[in-house]
């Protein structure tokens, strides 16, 4: 029986990683070809061919989209937006999990539940109510037209993550803090916030990612080039250069390219986060 199961074992294993290395594939293959196309030149691009093997490199496509994209100014708002965003929401998801789990008043279980109600609500539901009151508030065209919704729906994420954490942490080292005469924000950021980094870390990169390439709001909101973001730099390219499809390739590689590198890097913080906090839940 040993012997027949580690033959199964040994059939089934290699089976397993071939299909696993071809899901693999077909995943990463659109931005294999994102970026193939955008070293090629646009009269390359009619080919019958999934992929094409430039005669030459056209790196000019690259300098194209950086230049006449406004990619510094849009990755430099993209930048700032997201990254108070982030700080915003994963502050702001601490404090209201302590609150909710820990803190004993009467509307803790429902402030919880129809905070996390906010998972079902699809961000573009709102984009009419929210220009009209972002508009009656002079708000349109400013840093908060995006920072409030960026932040209001990354909230409930993070607070569903963070009091899965904090469920597990013992009261015991709240009730020996407060007996040391610790007060309720040194418990939360000197005690609470240092056992909560694996969740801090998903948080922060999962509102990260969800945020960046967000396009419809920041379309609807913003109409001067102070604050456009990333996206922006696509949707200028399909004017100024709609018959050039080499360098339009070469904008969306670049505009989606921070966000690819993010997810690389940071992709175990993830996976670790999000495992621990099911099995913690």
């Amino acid at each position: 029986m040993k012997t027949a199961g580690k033959k199964q074992k040994k059939i089934t294993k290699p089976i397993l990683w071939i299909v696993l290395i071809i899901i693999a594939i077909i995943q990463i293959f659109p931005l294999i070809w994102l970026i193939d196309f955008s070293l090629a030149s646009s009269n390359e691009m009619f080919t019958s061919g999934l992929l094409i093997i430039p005669k030459k490199i056209q790196w000019g496509n690259y300098v194209k989209a950086f230049v006449d994209g406004h990619f510094l100014l849009y990755f430099k708002n993209s930048i700032l937006i997201n990254v108070l965003a982030v700080v915003i929401v994963v502050l702001v998801s601490i404090m209201t999990a302590f609150a909710c789990r820990r803190m004993r008043w009467r509307l803790s279980g429902f402030t919880k539940t129809l905070l996390l109600m906010g998972m079902m609500i699809p961000i573009h539901a709102t984009l009419l109510p929210n220009y009209k009151i972002y508009s009656q508030l002079g708000l349109t065209d400013t840093i908060w037209a995006l920072l409030i919704p960026y932040v209001a729906f990354s909230l409930p994420q993070g607070l569903f993550l963070m009091t899965s954490f904090i469920d597990q942490i013992p009261l015991e080292l709240e009730e020996a803090a407060i007996m040391d005469g610790c007060g309720i924000y040194r418990i939360i950021f000197r005690i609470i916030t240092p056992m909560l980094k694996p969740s801090i870390a998903t948080v922060a990169i999962m509102a990260f990612l969800n945020n960046w390439n967000e396009f419809m709001m920041a379309s609807t909101y913003l109409s001067s080039p102070k604050w456009k973001t990333l996206p922006f730099s696509v949707l200028e390219f399909t004017g100024q250069y709609s018959s050039n499809y080499a360098v339009q390739f070469a904008v969306m590689a670049l505009t989606a390219a921070p966000a690819v590198i993010v997810y690389i890097i940071l992709n175990k913080h993830i996976t670790k986060g999000v495992a621990m906090g099911a099995v913690k839940g």
